[in-house]
């Protein structure tokens, strides 16, 4: 399945197109590589997204192509979440 659709089902991100900026942006790894929003993910990969102050690292458990609003969360699994510090002047 493809990252950027992933990202919306799963409602890490709320849009694909936006998953797609963020990808173009550099702020999503795959399995510690630089990811494009068309690379193919599979069961075990972990993903670490940086949105604003927070970086997030999640492993997928599970691919489907249809999910329940309630049951987004059994898609992955979190593995870290850490807020980034800002250094503002």
């Amino acid at each position: 399945m493809r990252l950027d659709k992933f990202l919306k089902l799963s409602r890490l991100i709320k849009r694909r197109t936006v998953a797609k900026d963020v990808a173009s942006q550099g702020r999503i790894q795959v399995n510690g590589q630089s990811a494009k929003a068309s690379t193919d993910l599979k069961v075990g990969d972990e993903v670490m997204i940086q949105y604003g102050h927070k970086r997030l690292t999640i492993k997928v458990e599970t691919l489907q192509e249809h999910v329940k609003k309630d049951q987004t969360s059994r898609l992955y699994s979190v593995i870290n979440e850490e807020k980034i510090e800002s250094n503002s002047i």
